[in-house]
């Protein structure tokens, strides 16, 4: 099931500590879409080593989607490919 977070208003670093607050009550089988008004380079290497995957869209200027799940789920969740926020 997909948890959704919108951060594009905080400033940093409270979206990383957001994000990763979020992913660690994350529920097992569930995956997070984040709304982020830029593209968070520096929490990519985090989630790489807490074992989860991410893929980013630039869907406008400032504004960004970014899906993370846990690697164990193998490619994006299907219910999650193609979406737009």
């Amino acid at each position: 099931m997909e948890q959704r977070l919108d951060v594009s208003a905080l400033q940093p670093p409270e979206p990383m500590e957001q994000i990763l607050d979020r992913l660690a009550d994350l529920p097992q089988g569930d995956w997070l879409r984040v709304r982020h008004r830029r593209e968070p380079l520096p929490l990519y290497p985090m989630l790489h080593d807490l074992d989860y995957s991410w893929r980013t869209r630039q869907l406008g200027p400032e504004q960004y989607d970014i899906l993370i799940w846990p690697q164990a789920m193998g490619p994006a969740p299907a219910d999650a490919a193609g979406t737009d926020s």
